[in-house]
């Protein structure tokens, strides 16, 4: 077996589907890349047990045909360090040995047979199939990732919950504390389906999805998905298991609602906690005409700070406490220059969502409140 590529493009390629490689692998195999040379046409493949991830580049001056496997490390380290070039592979089909020769020199190594490497997962016969544009899929992977679960009891709630309908489709995650509800009122399902996609394949997700630009194809069933876009394809297992009724959690009428800039109050959030008890991360928000007292204090270390910002609010007084660190984190994925704070009392969840939502969009971010002590 014997073929030309580009150095740069092999790493390139490389390097977007490594991530999948797990730093333990219960199969040996796993720890290499999967190469899978057919025509003109290079297959490259990268695993762990349950996400798979492949793709595909051109290379020319080929002889022969072939599988063969090759350890991550051994290939990925020295190609960092090479510039622009083409690199000749010549495999030895009967014993593996490998030669790259490239135009200073060579690197010669002993391959792996691939046909022990594990199959890619099929898919049953129930299966639900939709297009998405890779921008929205990845606006809304990135928008909710980050209130999912870490929680090994309840493994249903580490993950992304789409929710598919007719006249829409819906991005849920929430760890109990936070949620977010991102509707896409541009894409239509042939039927009500769902799945809940895991932290790990979301986040490979984000990575590729960032330099893709066309649709893509997801095709799922109650077991495992096929995602497939541009340069890359991946299959993955799904959680298994029946989301929460995350709209049964939503209050539907908060009466008391302020219009805040949200960079003016991300920083204000973010300079005020730095004097919060670093155990509660509690922050403390006095409603009042026109105003937002932010306060915190560490009773501890006997530190303190408070700070005013203007908005839009014209109730009664009202004061409620959240977490820091999760309110920021929220304001951080919202787009809009302003916000509405949606409240009801000081023990009721806070509903926080953009003035403005984008075309096609309705995003939503819950929050519970924290006890406060006065």
């Amino acid at each position: 077996m014997k073929f030309n590529v580009s150095s740069t493009a092999l790493l390139a390629r490389l390097q977007s589907i490594s991530r999948v490689i797990a730093s333990k692998n219960s199969l040996p195999i796993l720890d290499n890349f999967l190469f899978r040379l057919e025509g003109e046409q290079l297959t490259l493949t990268a695993s762990d047990t349950e996400t798979r991830l492949e793709t595909s580049l051109e290379v020319t001056g080929v002889e022969g045909s072939g599988v063969f496997a090759v350890a991550a490390k051994i290939l990925l380290d020295p190609l960092k360090e090479l510039p622009e070039q083409p690199l000749t592979f010549d495999i030895n089909d009967d014993n593996l040995e490998i030669f790259i020769h490239f135009q200073n020199g060579k690197y010669n190594f002993i391959g792996t047979r691939g046909d022990t490497y594990p199959e890619e997962r099929a898919l049953k016969e129930d299966t639900v199939a939709f297009d998405i544009d890779a921008p929205t899929f990845l606006s809304g992977i990135s928008r909710t990732l980050f209130a999912s679960a870490d929680d090994e009891l309840r493994p249903i709630m580490n993950g992304i919950y789409f929710d598919l309908r007719p006249e829409d489709l819906t991005f849920v995650a929430s760890d109990g504390h936070k949620l977010v509800r991102l509707r896409n009122l541009a894409i239509h399902a042939p039927e009500k389906a769902s799945f809940i996609l895991p932290k790990k394949p979301a986040n490979l997700l984000r990575g590729l999805l960032a330099k893709e630009e066309g649709m893509a194809r997801i095709e799922f069933d109650s077991n495992s998905a096929h995602i497939t876009c541009g340069n890359f394809k991946m299959v993955c297992r799904l959680i298994e298991g029946r989301y929460p009724n995350y709209n049964s959690v939503i209050p539907q009428e908060n009466p008391y609602k302020v219009t805040v800039d949200r960079l003016t109050l991300m920083n204000a959030l973010k300079r005020v906690s730095v004097f919060a008890n670093p155990a509660s991360s509690l922050v403390k928000l006095r409603l009042s005409h026109d105003e937002i007292l932010i306060s915190a204090q560490d009773i501890d270390f006997l530190t303190s700070a408070e700070e005013m910002i203007p908005c839009s609010f014209d109730d009664d007084e009202l004061s409620i406490g959240f977490k820091a660190t999760y309110l920021i984190e929220i304001l951080g994925n919202i787009a809009s220059s302003d916000v509405v704070l949606e409240l009801a009392d000081p023990s009721r969840a806070g509903v926080i969502v953009p003035a403005e939502n984008d075309e096609n969009e309705d995003l939503l971010m819950l929050l519970m409140p924290m006890m406060l002590n006065d």
